[in-house]
């Protein structure tokens, strides 16, 4: 057996009562998963200070001297302070336990040489050590000591005495008992990319002698992780090209071309004709297209997927639009019986709410071929939806389906269909390789032209009355406001009173208009109803939460006012600003937040005030909140445990991960040359583990 497959149990010092606190708190089975248990910093061991030299503000440091005295100061029964006064000769410092205080006075001795580790403050103007860490100092090289590596862990275990220290000491214990690892990067791998080797790279890891050779460690062991991923999604996307043959798209013809020449309401920009002819060749080259589309919100992301369904009917295919709301499916339609006018097409809805007899035309439509267009929310996938020749599907939003969704749509046709994959909220290039590392990307990256950027502002709660005024002066001008509460979860009540309360505020401030609200928790129908009264102009103010996040268009809306602005992630506040700016007018947003703000709520503000590049947007809100939380990552099952890398922070790294993989996969697409063994080999053991692969692409 691998002995890095050996139960935690055994490593000498755990035991079952630790191998139990482990497996809970930081889900550590086995050598394997302690050894890829990383410390997350580093204190300098190598460097020895003097008492007269240190200041309260300094991070973790260490003194060389002996203790001159105790003193014991009682706190209530059965409790006290111990407090060790200690010299270096050049200053005297206090060493205090509130716990432990005894064990320190029958242990330590007055007069021996100590080595302490601890973190300076200041109290009674005297510096003051709290529980250090105290070494004989005879017994200690400093010259080996090197960097000193802190590992996370949870209050449980600290009270049961896991703390960094003791997750050191199993460490320590464990990479003494490892015979020398295995490799698991070919040579060449390991010599093109200058890389550690594994063995060496686990050891420096958790014990590094320098700042250098700890940087060499990491960037081996983040390399193999995030190579690894690549290679995986790589050989899931060659496999699948391999295995499926697409629809051939043969012809341009009738249906797109009158579209083109008769109904196009505005010249496509430059972005939006090379996406057509990126899917134009997917969709005739014989292979099943699975390609995703970005683009700003706005930047006519829904006029490219209308013109690309068209190509399907040109060749004799339904199309079919997956929206994840009912309110975004009926605005779809809408848009695309709007582009189309009298043409000669048939497109039909299929939601929820589509029951009874209309529902029955629906289905007997798409089984007899006569429905072109299908637009409809996930009632589109039911068993009981059937089409004649489903050739072409467009997913919007795709973070709201999971991948067992779009496999389904797959079933609905002998060959599976075309998939565009459409999305509004900006991915990363490094997140977008390795979230949907099976798909090809295409990204609009122009606006249409007669668009204005939306204003940005942040304004404090204080100065509400001065924000009145500036909503009713655009009201009187002709334009509408949205008025966005923080509702982030649908179940919680205060945020609901918090939006009824503010509602009827809003009424008071604003007698002389007519308001709308619209939350999660209302009725379908009654939602539906207050979305059409603000966009029909009956009403001059929506009052809502994050339900209009998506899909809604009003082009008379001007300006979008988010309250408690800091309650929302960037990628939420880069949509909700994403509502304005669809009309000729200058639009804005104003971000409204109380005075107290966190470092990163600060930042997260400032970035939306300095641009409405979605990308930009999407690149900071991965390094300031990490791949887990992003929008949808998380509910989709997407998030996956890396352990060392970071895909915000090591983007060049994923990239060269992939640059490494592309070409194996490409030289060995059936995996079994010899050359590239240790490879298979190694990606089979990690199929085996809890990483779930599938979700990956």
């Amino acid at each position: 057996m691998d002995i890095l497959g050996q139960d935690i149990k055994y490593l000498p010092g755990v035991g079952p009562q630790r191998k139990k606190m482990l497996s809970n708190e930081l889900g550590i089975e086995t050598y394997g998963d302690l050894l890829e248990y990383y410390p997350y910093k580093y204190v300098d061991r190598s460097k020895v200070y003097t008492i007269h030299e240190l200041t309260g503000e300094m991070p973790y440091v260490q003194v060389v001297g002996h203790i001159l005295s105790f003193e014991t100061f009682p706190m209530g029964p059965r409790k006290e302070r111990v407090v060790a006064h200690f010299t270096d000769g050049t200053a005297i410092c206090d060493l205090t336990w509130f716990n432990g205080g005894k064990y320190a006075k029958q242990n330590y001795r007055i007069g021996t040489k100590y080595l302490v580790f601890g973190k300076p403050t200041v109290f009674n103007n005297r510096i003051n050590f709290t529980h250090p860490d105290l070494d004989d100092a005879a017994k200690v090289d400093i010259t080996t000591m090197g960097l000193q590596p802190y590992y996370n862990t949870t209050e449980k275990m600290k009270k049961s005495g896991l703390n960094s220290r003791a997750i050191e000491r199993l460490t320590k214990t464990l990479i003494e008992k490892l015979p020398t690892l295995p490799e698991t990067l070919p040579d060449f791998i390991i010599a093109e990319r200058h890389l550690m080797g594994r063995d060496e790279a686990f050891r420096i890891v958790h014990y590094p002698q320098n700042a250098k050779d700890l940087e060499r460690a990491r960037v081996r062991l983040k390399f193999e992780e995030l190579f690894y991923i690549q290679l995986n999604i790589l050989r899931y996307a060659s496999d699948q090209r391999r295995k499926y043959r697409g629809y051939v798209f043969s012809v341009v013809g009738n249906a797109f071309n009158t579209f083109y020449s008769q109904y196009l309401p505005f010249p496509l920009t430059g972005a939006q004709k090379r996406v057509i002819r990126e899917i134009r060749k997917d969709t005739g080259s014989g292979r099943q297209m699975n390609r995703l589309l970005q683009g700003d919100v706005g930047s006519g992301k829904t006029l490219v997927a209308l013109m690309s369904m068209l190509i399907a009917i040109d060749n004799g295919y339904q199309a079919c639009i997956m929206a994840p709301t009912e309110i975004l499916a009926e605005q779809h339609l809408q848009t695309i019986m709007a582009f189309l006018k009298d043409m000669d097409i048939r497109v039909a809805l299929l939601t929820g709410i589509v029951k009874g007899k209309r529902r029955k035309e629906v289905l007997d439509g798409l089984l007899d071929g006569t429905i072109h267009i299908l637009v409809g929310t996930h009632a589109v996938i039911e068993d009981t939806v059937q089409f004649a020749r489903l050739g072409f599907v467009v997913v919007d939003e795709q973070h709201r389906f999971g991948v067992a969704q779009r496999a389904k749509l797959w079933s609905k046709s002998t060959n599976p269909p075309h998939v565009l994959v459409m999305t509004a909220t900006p991915i990363p290039r490094t997140l977008a390789m390795t979230l949907y590392g099976d798909l090809d990307v295409s990204v609009i990256d122009e606006l249409p032209p007669g668009r204005k950027p939306v204003k940005t502002t942040h304004v404090f709660d204080a100065r509400m009355t001065s924000l009145y005024d500036g909503i009713r002066q655009q009201i009187n001008e002709g334009r509408q406001v949205y008025i966005v509460f923080p509702l982030i979860e649908e179940s919680e009540k205060s945020d609901l009173k918090n939006l009824e309360d503010g509602f009827e505020v809003l009424k008071q401030v604003f007698p002389e208009f007519r308001l709308s609200k619209v939350h999660g928790k209302m009725k379908p129908k009654d939602k539906e109803d207050e979305m059409q009264r603000f966009v029909s102009g009956e009403t001059q103010i929506l009052v809502a939460t994050t339900v209009i996040e998506v899909g809604v268009n009003v082009p008379n809306a001007s300006v979008m006012v988010i309250l408690e602005a800091q309650r929302f992630g960037l990628s939420q506040l880069h949509q909700l600003r994403g509502r304005v700016g669809r009309g000729a007018d200058q639009s804005f947003c104003i971000l409204v937040t109380p005075y107290k703000l966190s470092e990163d709520t600060r930042k997260r503000i400032d970035i939306m005030c300095d641009t409405n590049d979605g990308f930009r947007i999407a690149e900071a809100d991965l390094k300031l909140r990490g791949p887990g939380d992003l929008e949808g990552t998380q509910q989709s099952g997407m998030a996956f445990d890396l352990k060392i890398a970071d895909i915000a922070r090591d983007g060049q790294l994923v990239q060269m991960a992939r640059d490494t993989a592309q070409p194996i996969i490409e030289e060995d697409p059936e995996c079994h040359s010899d050359k590239y063994a240790i490879l298979w080999k190694r990606l089979r053991e990690l199929r085996k583990t809890n990483i779930n692969w599938g979700v990956i692409s």
